[in-house]
């Protein structure tokens, strides 16, 4: 249609047919509602997953615990299996970080 004709145009309203707002926020209530009482309190929870993703919080932790089994001498390094798990695991997911962000990066 020409611009400079767009009075001519008719508009025709059917019900339900107006603009449409919508919230795209992702709804966490049902996730954190789910917490049971003994587990812990679901406000805290809700509070805290604002501050920092369960992720972020254990990504933090291992990379300490990492840092901290560094400092321990190379013999006893070398003979704990939860260490050796705990740095398949980092390397793992460091490696699914990497490779999301180089697909992303295309």
């Amino acid at each position: 249609m020409f611009p400079w004709v767009w009075f001519w145009a008719p508009q025709v309203r059917l019900p339900f047919s107006g603009d449409v707002a919508q919230d795209i926020e992702p709804r966490l209530d049902a996730f954190f509602r789910g917490i049971k009482p003994a587990s812990g309190d679901a406000r805290i929870e809700a509070q805290a997953f604002d501050v920092a993703s369960y992720g972020d919080q254990l990504g933090t932790i291992t990379e300490l615990l990492l840092e901290l089994a560094e400092r321990l001498p190379a013999e006893e390094q070398a003979k704990s299996k939860p260490l050796e798990d705990l740095r398949k695991i980092h390397k793992a997911i460091e490696g699914i970080k990497y490779a999301e962000r180089f697909r992303r990066s295309r």
